[in-house]
């Protein structure tokens, strides 16, 4: 799932500040005159992959979106639900022992990034869809996008091609920068990137970048650009996604804040008064700690009476929820995504 930057609704400091968004412990207590309490800790689940180092975490959650990706590219058809796909994305994850990091992200021409289907999504599959996805073992995340042509369309190929080439044109040069023991700044990169882009007379999309990752935090520490923004923040060990967005040459190349995406982030414990919204909160508190969900899977859990407890619980700032990101000028947008493992001057991209 990408990160916006440079400000709007998902740009990183756009959140409230004083907001935890990690390792939340605690709430804010309800007043005396309430006799309720509700006790919300975030931990790590306490089940068979706790046994498990970090790193095997960390390789099994790629190994698992790569089986996924591959599933998911026999079974997309033109016409068919985006809410049909979604669900068998996230089934698929489930089945071969992980969890959805983030709702499955199903965007379609100009939406870059952020839809996914409601519960009662009628939309069909079609034009360029991207296929944004990700996979938690124990916290520990993988982040995967392809793009797929659903109009045999020349035009649609190149943009995904583009993507592909800048997404592989990037990984082998931070392979041989972390190889030969270089230092390895973010600005390099993101220039690898819009220099592959470019050269096929195409422009990436200068406001998303690819970031690290950490345990329940898809969001964390450094960004990567995709463009050279002249950035000399300097890539050590870690866990991070590589992600490319590609548009025409005659495109703005930015993207914008659209309708509302149904797909949310904990951000607050603060206490909630009404009893639904309350449950919700601690339902969400455990199950997904800080990493994204949607109403679609709350839904699921509550019934359709949770959609108002949704809208309670992001009006009292327990909740962000992000916007749909378009481009700007409404041209066409191609993804390509993998997640990288960099550790003791070797890297392994989990996702391959």
């Amino acid at each position: 799932m990408t990160e916006k930057q440079y400000g709007g609704a998902n740009g990183r400091g756009s959140r409230d500040k004083g907001i935890q968004t990690k390792n939340l412990k605690t709430i804010e207590k309800p007043s005396e005159k309430d006799k309720k309490t509700i006790k919300l800790e975030v931990k790590s689940g306490e089940n068979k992959e706790s046994k498990l180092s970090y790193q095997d975490k960390i390789l099994r959650a790629g190994k698992i979106a790569s089986e996924v990706r591959e599933y998911a590219k026999t079974i997309i058809k033109k016409q068919m639900p985006l809410l049909e796909i979604a669900e068998k994305i996230e089934n698929k994850i489930i089945e071969l022992g992980g969890k959805p990091a983030f709702p499955v992200n199903l965007s379609i021409d100009e939406i870059a990034a952020h839809y996914t289907p409601s519960y009662d999504d009628k939309t069909f599959a079609h034009g360029l869809l991207k296929v944004d996805f990700g996979v938690s073992v124990d916290g520990w995340c993988s982040d995967q996008a392809f793009s797929i042509d659903l109009e045999n369309s020349e035009d649609n190929k190149k943009l995904i091609q583009a993507s592909k080439d800048a997404l592989e044109k990037a990984i082998e040069f931070i392979s041989k920068k972390i190889e030969k023991r270089e230092i390895l700044k973010t600005g390099e990169i993101g220039e690898t990137i819009q220099r592959t882009i470019e050269s096929q007379n195409f422009l990436p999309i200068i406001n998303l970048s690819g970031h690290q990752i950490e345990q329940n935090d898809l969001h964390a520490g450094l960004t990567i650009p995709n463009i050279n923004n002249n950035s000399t923040e300097i890539i050590l060990n870690g866990l991070y996604a590589i992600e490319p967005f590609v548009t025409l040459n005659f495109a703005s190349g930015k993207v914008k804040d659209g309708k509302p995406s149904g797909i949310y982030q904990l951000i607050n414990t603060k206490f909630p008064r009404m009893p639904l919204a309350r449950k919700i909160l601690e339902f969400i508190s455990k199950e997904y700690q800080t990493l994204p969900f949607c109403s679609r899977w709350i839904i699921k859990k509550f019934g359709t009476s949770a959609l108002f407890s949704l809208k309670q619980l992001e009006e009292n700032r327990n909740l962000h929820q992000f916007s749909q990101l378009i481009e700007s000028s409404n041209s066409k947008v191609a993804q390509a995504e993998h997640t990288i493992f960099i550790e003791d001057e070797k890297i392994v991209v989990t996702t391959r």
